[in-house]
């Protein structure tokens, strides 16, 4: 087996939840259990930091990565979805695991699959933990799926666990309210391992405050420790500024240094990931880890180099201005239309696809009557029709255009919109995989 046969196996054999939606979760851990013991239980074998949550999981997680490698760290990172390549998923140091090493594993452990039949994402997840066993990885970030008692990666034991924030997403999977989607996230949490909430949020802190209490872990809220005393956060951005979120941050108490520091994932709502990271950082180094602000500084300021990430506020052009970013329930619309408020243009054209499990009602209520819109299908059988979600959309005033695809409703825009505007892609997750 080649790459690509490898890979149409992996897909066309396994439930996939990003291809098949609620029917790829499996809700029990038996799976990843029982073909982690069959590799030796690789999850047992490195240190780790297990981050959970609604919106910023993802960037929290590439962050620490980049500060960890940064100070010396042989780092894995394992996070999900992908956006171009599979291998995206499965990082040390950076670098994505090779296209034979996917082959190999697959190649060796066929009749694993065969026999204990696991989801994409219980396969994934192990091939996870054997690389980075393997690898003897000095520690390893390992970014929950969806929800987190039930998900796989939930079999670690890690050094610290972590759930950024609680927010409206995967309701027909995780809950209906907003404390039963912080019950499933608080199921990472462990005995006696101390745990970190990014954000204090009034309807759900006391799921998490209960929840370490009954397991013993000592538990902080990043939000109320750090204070950021000075920020470009809300102010018209320069060409040069739009690149880069400069702050000055300090801990609430203390009698410690402000820090400078100049992050290259330039949205605002970054501001939120950081305190949870500096706070993560805190940890660690109390937990015997060598890190120093300057090496935060360093690797804070390169993230996207470090690590691979993409699609988190991204411009992809300048002329027109265009910028992409994953944000894809409440929440996240929310963060991403402040940082449209607050970067300098004319007219807004915005390029959008969605999934079809999704209430998007709340999302579409949130989004600027005055926008040309380019309604698209993301390429994945979730996808959402296009002229269904231009119907959803018109019901609430939005008004545009179908288009075949991602790439011709993103071409479409940038050729109407003028120097001085902006060019906006979203939605989904998988439409910014289709132009980054």
């Amino acid at each position: 087996m080649d790459y690509k046969t490898t890979l149409h196996y992996l897909y066309s054999q396994l439930p996939m939840f990003t291809r098949d939606g609620p029917s790829a979760f499996k809700k029990d851990l038996t799976n990843t259990i029982e073909l982690c013991k069959r590799l030796g239980d690789p999850h047992k074998k490195f240190k780790s930091v297990h981050i959970a949550g609604t919106n910023g999981k993802g960037s929290t997680s590439h962050m620490l990565a980049a500060v960890l490698q940064t100070a010396g760290y042989k780092t894995g990172l394992y996070t999900s979805p992908h956006l171009r390549d599979f291998r995206e998923r499965i990082r040390i140091n950076g670098q994505m695991i090779s296209e034979d090493h996917v082959i190999d594993f697959v190649k060796d452990h066929r009749q694993d699959f065969e026999d204990i039949k696991p989801s994409f994402f219980e396969m994934t997840v192990a091939m996870a933990f054997d690389a980075f066993a393997r690898a003897k990885v000095d520690i390893a970030i390992i970014e929950v799926g969806l929800g987190g008692r039930l998900d796989s990666t939930n079999v670690i034991t890690p050094l610290l666990s972590v759930i950024t924030n609680i927010g409206w997403d995967h309701m027909n999977m995780l809950g209906d309210t907003l404390p039963l989607i912080a019950g499933e996230k608080a199921g990472i949490i462990k005995k006696e391992i101390p745990v970190i909430i990014g954000e204090y949020q009034s309807e759900v802190a006391d799921v998490f405050i209960n929840k370490a209490k009954a397991e013993n872990a000592p538990i902080s809220f990043a939000s109320e420790e750090w204070e950021v005393l000075k920020s470009e956060a809300g102010s018209q951005k320069s060409e040069v500024d739009l690149e880069y979120l400069e702050f000055e941050i300090q801990k609430k108490d203390s009698e410690l240094k402000t820090q400078d520091l100049r992050l290259d994932l330039p949205g605002t709502y970054q501001l939120k990931n950081v305190k949870t990271v500096l706070s993560i950082t805190e940890e660690l180094r109390h937990q015997g880890f060598a890190i120093s602000d300057g090496q935060i500084k360093t690797a804070l300021i390169q993230v996207k180099a470090l690590t691979g990430l993409h699609g988190r506020w991204e411009i992809l052009n300048h002329h027109p201005l265009t910028i992409c970013d994953t944000g894809h329930n409440p929440e996240g619309i929310m963060e991403v239309l402040k940082n449209i408020e607050s970067t300098p243009h004319e007219n807004l054209h915005i390029v959008m696809g969605v999934v079809n499990d999704k209430d998007i009602s709340k999302i579409l209520a949130m989004l600027p009557k005055h926008a040309t819109y380019y309604f698209c299908r993301p390429d994945i059988p979730r996808g959402l029709d296009a002229e269904l979600l231009q119907q959803k959309a018109e019901s609430f005033g939005l008004h545009g255009e179908i288009y075949v695809s991602v790439k011709a409703a993103l071409k479409t825009a940038q050729n109407h919109a003028d120097k001085n505007d902006l060019v906006f892609v979203g939605g989904s997750t998988f439409v910014v995989a289709e132009i980054v």
